[in-house]
């Protein structure tokens, strides 16, 4: 790296979020340079600490954001390979995608929503995109959607949409540990990747792998509103 570099360029290449992205949160005054409030234009050093946080004084700023998680990355190490970049967030990932599948991840500091989008007694759609090691079966969609039997639970209905002879989209109201592996696997079907593309209304288009982006705006409050609905 060449320094000192643009608080955007530096964010970018530290795969904390995209330049663009990084103009958002240092607009929306998250950004912190060794303890100064950055600036559209600020520049960094090598020896700099980066991060995001909120004023001294203030009331707590909640903050989210959507994170592309690759695959081969335990769920519990983003935190400290955000850290390890110099980038302090206090953020925690809300709920979980084993290490070998990958996508979109919600991170936030707000505990208010944490039980609202983990409780099963709440339901939240979440989709993903997933390719099997063989040719589905006739039968697989109708199957999936009606509930599959795993381990003696009966999955809740959802909706399967055939993309090819071997993917298929998948959108759950609930969230069982391997949930979707133990469900192809009792219909005879062998997950080869599995992806994570939505969250309620949380895209994750196309974030690049280990990138965030800062979730604002309309996408923010149609999320929130959602997720602190408590019926």
């Amino acid at each position: 790296m060449d320094f000192p570099m643009r608080i955007n360029k530096y964010l970018a290449l530290k795969k904390i979020s995209t330049r663009r992205g990084a103009d958002e949160l240092v607009a929306n005054k998250k950004i912190f340079i060794n303890g100064k409030l950055a600036v559209l234009g600020s520049k960094v050093n090598e020896t700099d600490k980066v991060e995001v946080r909120q004023k001294k004084g203030e009331e707590k700023v909640y903050v989210y954001y959507a994170y592309n998680k690759p695959i081969g990355t335990a769920t519990e190490e983003i935190n400290m390979s955000m850290s390890k970049a110099g980038f302090d967030t206090g953020v925690f990932p809300l709920g979980r995608l084993d290490k070998a599948s990958h996508g979109l991840l919600i991170l936030t500091n707000d505990g208010r929503i944490t039980d609202q989008l983990l409780n099963p007694k709440y339901f939240h759609e979440k989709e993903y995109v997933v390719k099997t090691k063989e040719k589905l079966r006739g039968n697989f969609k109708e199957k999936m959607e009606a509930g599959v039997n795993i381990e003696g639970y009966k999955t809740k209905p959802c909706k399967v949409t055939i993309v090819n002879e071997n993917t298929f989209r998948i959108t759950l109201t609930e969230g069982k540990k391997h949930q979707i592996r133990r469900m192809c696997s009792a219909l005879f079907q062998e997950v080869d990747d599995l992806k994570r593309v939505r969250i309620m209304n949380i895209e994750l288009g196309k974030l690049t792998p280990k990138f965030i982006r800062p979730i604002v705006g309309e996408e923010l409050s149609i999320f929130l509103n959602q997720a602190l609905r408590r019926s």
